[in-house]
C-alpha cells in the first residue's frame, strides 16, 4: 500500500514581487516512500528553502539536515544514518527545455509554479554513501548486531585455507623488488 505524500512541495512563484521568500518543508517517510528507494527505510529530513525572485529568474536555496534509517550491508541491521547539505537550483524561464548545467533549470515563459520534489529527493539520496555500515566504536570494535558478525567470522574461517607454509607466486616476489 502506497502511503499519500504528507507534504505538498510546490512553490507557486507567479504573483511574488522580486525579493527573497522562505520556505520550510519536513519530508518523511510518506515522501520518501514515492521513490522507491531501497537504501531508505524511514526518514525524517527538514528542508530550508530560500527563494530568490529576480525579474527573469529564480534561485533556490536548500538546506537539510535530518536522518534515514537504512540497512547495514555488514550486518544488514537497521541502523540511522545522519544527512545534511546544502544546495543551489537557478530556474531560467526561455523555450529551451534543456540546459547542460544540471543546477539550472529552463521552464516556459507561461509557468507559474514549480514542483521541488524531485531536487529534494535527489539531494538526500545522493547523500546516502555508497556502501552503508554501522560506526565503530571507541575501542575500535563494529557496532553491528554481534550474532550476525560472528555468524559472517565463522564463514569467512570456514572458506579460507590458511598455512603458514603457502609459497609466493614467483610473480610477485619480482614486483617486490621493485620498491
Amino acid at each position: 500500500m502506497q502511503m499519500k505524500r504528507n507534504v505538498d512541495t510546490t512553490i507557486q512563484f507567479s504573483g511574488l514581487k522580486s525579493g527573497t521568500y522562505t520556505y520550510d518543508f519536513t519530508l518523511d517517510n510518506s515522501f520518501f516512500s514515492e521513490y522507491k528507494n531501497e537504501k531508505i527505510l524511514d526518514a525524517e529530513v527538514v528542508f530550508d528553502v530560500k527563494l530568490e525572485k529576480k525579474e527573469r529568474m529564480l534561485m533556490f536555496h536548500f538546506a537539510y539536515s535530518g536522518t534515514l534509517t537504512t540497512m547495514c550491508d555488514r550486518c544488514l541491521g537497521e541502523m540511522t544514518l545522519p544527512v545534511e547539505g546544502t544546495e543551489s537550483l537557478y530556474v531560467k524561464f526561455g523555450n529551451e527545455s534543456q540546459s547542460d548545467d544540471e543546477d539550472v533549470v529552463i521552464l516556459p515563459e507561461n509557468e507559474y509554479k514549480i514542483d521541488l520534489a524531485q531536487w529534494m529527493y535527489g539531494y538526500v539520496a545522493v547523500s546516502i554513501p555508497i556502501q552503508c555500515v554501522h560506526p565503530i566504536d571507541a575501542d575500535g570494535n563494529p557496532t553491528c548486531d554481534p550474532e550476525m558478525l560472528n555468524y559472517i567470522s565463522d564463514e569467512d574461517d570456514k572458506g579460507r585455507t590458511q598455512t603458514s607454509d603457502e609459497e609466493t607466486d614467483p610473480r610477485w616476489e619480482a614486483l617486490k623488488k621493485l620498491k
